[in-house]
């Protein structure tokens, strides 16, 4: 695939509309599988400080709730996006809930992980919160795992904005 298909993606949002990411041009992006009920779901707070701390710089993060690790989103995509709102103050853009592996993988984590593969070279995601950083080229510039938390990638963040 070539470096700008990042912008050809396009993802649901919660009400079904088609979010064009070839909106995103020229903003740097974190996109984050997440879940409500996981040991790591503390990390929204630490994402909506990135996202407070670099949204006026052209950076903008995504989420995208996933339901595959332990049944930990089963709620409907309100439910999830008011948790997130209540509990961690979140702001920045949740998409529909998605398949980030298997048969019916988001066409976003298809491409993510055709781009960047995990340790070891593997393509799979591991768990929630794995968290992918693409540059204003819209090129996949690093993979987290889900124990990388947002303060340990914020330098990274801020090198590239």
């Amino acid at each position: 695939m070539s470096e700008s298909s990042f912008y050809s993606l396009k993802a649901a949002k919660k009400n079904d509309e088609l979010f064009d990411f070839a909106e995103l041009k020229g903003k740097t992006v974190l996109i984050v599988n997440t879940a409500s009920a996981c040991g790591f779901t503390p990390q929204y707070k630490g994402l909506q400080a990135l996202y407070e701390k670099y949204k006026d710089s052209d950076f903008t993060i995504i989420g995208f709730p996933c339901n595959q690790f332990g049944g930990q989103e089963p709620g409907t995509d309100e439910e999830i996006a008011t948790f997130c709102t209540v509990n961690h103050g979140v702001t920045f853009p949740l998409m529909k809930k998605s398949d980030v592996n298997g048969d019916n993988t988001s066409e976003v984590f298809k491409w993510l992980k055709s781009q960047k593969a995990g340790i070891l070279g593997i393509e799979r995601i591991k768990w929630n919160f794995e968290k992918f950083l693409i540059n204003k080229e819209g090129v996949v510039v690093n993979r987290w795992a889900s124990t990388t938390t947002p303060t340990a990638i914020d330098a990274e963040v801020a090198k590239i904005i």
